[in-house]
Order: structure tokens, then sequence, then C-alpha cells
């Protein structure tokens, strides 16, 4: 099968596509761009923006795109992001088994079978689920109400319930339907198909999803704690990732596979992993705090983070998460004004700006006319900088870091 290779935010690559399967790739978003090439009859020039991974267009190649942060640092983010206080990474060094791959999907395909290889190791997890069936003999408790709907006046059958001793459980759906997405998806090495095809057999006795329903809910307990980390990685393999998988009430895509936005990676990332930081102080955060800008309430507006007093009723401080570079003079002035939004709704002396990365570690301005305070200072917007490439636990000392500053504004407060 042909592969057109794009690198996330690189330059257009012409690849060939058929009139039908450019327009589907175009209406996806799940490229920055995709316009017909005007120099080359049948090719579309192709860009990357910030999902990567691979999807595949219909009759036409597949499409891989390459992150431009290492694929064992993009795991660790979404391992933080999903479960903080255990997340499904490696004991030693904070990252994902990925094995030796660098692309997004091969990796993401082994580090799934690994964990779902991990949490069968002491067997299948069996629970109580409740059957209601049609049956020649009375079991737990008579549906009374199907019985006269569907029987009135003759028995049998009858119209049962009861609880079944099963391994048709919602933590075993989640892992065989996560087992089966991948299998689907374009570039999954042959030997790690093999092992989630091993597994799959393994969750035989769950019942597959129908695609389009939600995934099963299910509680985090003592007696599936093993299972938790092959969870929530399945469950990111199922939900909104995919192009596939798209909100109830969407327009169905023609494109298949299976993507990260890394806007939404990093923005997860550094709010979680602040937050986490927070109650160190003491603090609260909360997350996508809605607000209002006008006083009518018609133009919303929802921070990242709002940093908050222990019993979360003050607000101290603000963050927003970029997932972009500065520009050539080092300011991004509509992040700026986004910021200082936020500061004048919620009455604060500062906002945050938390970029993947920049030319300056950190810095702030302070802005004109906005005098809150005794002491004659203006409100100040801070720009800190995240470098991707470093180690998790330099990532993690960093956001620390900035978690500090946000506890210093209680005092000022």
């Amino acid at each position: 099968m042909p592969e057109v290779v794009l690198h996330e935010y690189g330059p257009a690559v012409s690849a060939p596509l058929s009139a039908a399967a450019g327009r589907s790739l175009a209406a996806s978003g799940v490229l920055q761009s995709a316009t017909p090439d005007p120099g080359r009859d049948g090719h579309w020039l192709l860009r990357a923006g910030s999902r990567v991974g691979a999807v595949r267009t219909p009759g036409g190649p597949v499409i891989r795109i390459m992150p431009k942060t290492p694929v064992s640092r993009l795991f660790f983010l979404l391992g933080f992001s999903l479960d903080p206080a255990r997340a499904w990474r490696d004991s030693r060094e904070g990252v994902v088994d990925t094995g030796a791959y660098d692309d997004v999907v091969p990796a993401l395909a082994h580090a799934v079978e690994r964990q779902i290889d991990g949490a069968l190791r002491q067997g299948v997890l069996q629970g109580y689920r409740e059957v209601e069936e049609s049956a020649l003999v009375v079991r737990g408790r008579l549906r009374e109400a199907e019985q006269i709907r569907r029987h009135f006046g003759r028995t049998p059958p009858v119209e049962i319930a009861y609880d079944a001793y099963t391994a048709d459980t919602a933590e075993n759906r989640i892992l065989r339907a996560g087992a089966e997405r991948l299998l689907r998806l374009p570039g999954v090495p042959g030997p790690v198909r093999r092992r989630l095809a091993h597994q799959r057999v393994r969750l035989a006795d769950a019942l597959p999803l129908v695609r389009g329903q939600e995934l099963p809910r299910w509680q985090p307990s003592r007696l599936n704690s093993h299972y938790q980390p092959a969870l929530r990685l399945a469950e990111a393999v199922l939900r909104g990732s995919s192009p596939e998988h798209r909100a109830p009430g969407s327009e169905p895509l023609a494109v298949d596979g299976f993507l990260l936005d890394m806007n939404k990676l990093f923005e997860d990332f550094v709010t979680v992993a602040l937050r986490e930081a927070l109650r160190e102080h003491g603090l609260i955060a909360r997350l996508q705090d809605p607000h209002h800008l006008d006083t009518a309430d018609l133009v919303r507006i929802r921070p990242d983070l709002v940093v908050r007093t222990g019993d979360g009723r003050v607000p101290l401080a603000v963050v927003d998460a970029k997932y972009k570079v500065e520009k050539a003079d080092g300011l991004l002035n509509a992040d700026l004004y986004q910021a200082l939004a936020y500061a004048t709704v919620l009455g604060l002396r500062e906002a945050h700006l938390v970029y993947a990365a920049g030319r300056r570690p950190e810095h702030f301005h302070e802005v004109r006319g906005t005098v809150v305070g005794p002491d004659g200072r203006g409100v100040r917007l801070y720009q800190h900088s995240l470098d991707l490439s470093r180690e998790p636990g330099e990532l993690l000392s960093a956001l620390r870091d900035i978690a500090g500053l946000l506890a210093g504004a209680t005092a000022h407060r």
C-alpha cells in the first residue's frame, strides 16, 4: 500500500490522490491544509498541522504524520495526562514501553499489547453482570411487565433477569475493542499484529462493542486495579483520537486511522501536572473553568486552568497552555490579549502562558493602565516555555517551579 510521509507543521508534500479522496481528507480536518496541486494533475498538496499518527484514505495512500517530539516523550505526556498517580509508564524512566518504534501507530500498538498482556497475567477478570432474557425455566427474578407484554396468558417462556458471573465485563469489552481497533489500523508491524490477535482470542468471551455507541462504564476498584493502566490506554485509542470515532451527531468521515492532537495532548499534560503540583501547596486547580467575558453572559471564556484557594472560592491565578513556538519577535500578541481577558474577568494580578517551546525560558509583560494593588503594579502576563525533548523528570520539575510561582500569587492576593 502506498504511503505519504508528512511531518508535524512541516512543508507541504505533493501526493497522488483522487478528487474524492482529496476532498474527504480536506473536509476531515486531519491536516492543516489539503488542496489540489496546481502544477501536477491528480496530485494534492498536503500539509500537516498538530495531529500526528496515520490515516488511510479510501482508494488512496496511507498518510503518516511524524511528530516533532520523540515518540517516547509523546507517550509519557499521554500517560501522565491519563493517570498521573499510576499511569501506564515504565517505573524506571517514566516512559511507556514503545519498543524500538519511532512512529506513533507502531509504538501505540506495541504499548497497548504490552499493557493488555500485563493485565491478563493474573487471568481474565470476571464479574457479575445483569442478564435479561427469555427462558424455559425461572431463574433469578421474573420480569413481570415484560412477561405480560410479550407472553400474556402463556408460559413458558418466561422473562427473567439474573446476575451472571462472566468474563463479559465492561473492562474486558474495552480491552477487546482496543485490540480490534488497532488491528484495523495501517502501519501496525506484523509481530505486534500477531500478538494483538492473540490478546483478542484471550478476550473472546467478552462481547464486541458496536461501533458508534458509547464505551461501557467501569469503576476503579481493588479488583480491577491491575487492569486500570491498560483500560485507560485502550480508552484513549477508542475515544476521540481517531477520525472514525466522532461525537454523536457529527458527520462520519471517509478516512480511517489513529491520530493524536498535540495541541490537546500538551494542554492536558500541563494542566494535569500543575494540578498535581498545586496540591502540595494546599491549592486546588479547576480545569476548563467556565466564565463569561461580558455582563450579559453572552461571550463564554474557558481558561485551561484556574488556581483557587483550598476551599475553591477565591481565584488566585490563571493558566493557558499553548502548543506552538513563539514568533520571530518572541511575542504572540493574540495569546497575551487572551490572557489579559482572563485576568480581567477573574480580577487577578497575573496570568500565565505555558508554551511547548520558546526563545525565552521565562518572561513577563506588565500591562499599562491596569493598577490592581496598593503597590501600583499592573497586571503581569507571564510566558513560560517547556522543552519537550527534556527528560520526564526535568519536565515535571519545571512545572513544579511554575506551580510555585502560581502559589506565590496567594500572598499578593
